[in-house]
């Protein structure tokens, strides 16, 4: 296994989200431009791609660009539900379409107080994520209510198990 990282420009490179466009079409939208971008690199064999956001009421929350930014996106999420969606995008290339699915789980933040949202900021924890916070974040009141945890941190690996059987049967395997 090799890890080929997507040049930067492949995600700013896709369109924007349309205004009619679905959270999960967008992220697996994203994901295959990804691959895509990967595959041009002239990579061969079974490329993975997958691209994670979060949602709470119809915004959506990208990684944060600052301090300032993880503030207004936690303090967004307090006391709320939220939605996180990964598209993925797995594809045997060259010679066979890519597959796209996504997955969603469905989170609760416990109210944040003041002097919590200060100390999490100041861990910088928040540093590359989307909407500024991670599941697996040390004392983040985040609850599960329902969805993979997998997903929750950007690799559904449930999803990328059900692509890979169907992968295995494009490609004339017999799924063992």
């Amino acid at each position: 296994m090799t890890v080929v990282p997507a040049p930067e420009e492949a995600e700013s490179a896709a369109a924007p989200r349309a205004d009619d466009e679905s959270l999960g079409d967008y992220v697996r939208r994203l994901a295959t431009a990804k691959a895509r971008a990967v595959a041009a690199m002239g990579v061969s064999g079974t490329i993975l791609a997958c691209d994670t956001l979060s949602e709470v009421d119809g915004e959506p929350l990208g990684k944060p660009a600052d301090r300032d930014d993880a503030r207004r996106m936690l303090q967004t999420l307090s006391g709320r539900q939220h939605r996180t969606v990964s598209g993925v995008c797995l594809w045997h290339h060259p010679g066979h379409p890519p597959l796209s699915s996504d997955a969603e789980s469905v989170l609760e933040m416990a109210p944040l107080t003041d002097d919590f949202l200060e100390w999490y900021l100041e861990t910088g924890m928040w540093q590359g994520k989307a909407g500024a916070c991670g599941f697996q974040d040390e004392r983040l009141p985040l609850r599960l209510i329902k969805g993979s945890p997998s997903n929750v941190v950007g690799l559904p690996l449930e999803l990328i198990r059900e692509m890979l059987a169907d992968l295995d049967h494009q490609l004339g395997g017999n799924g063992t």
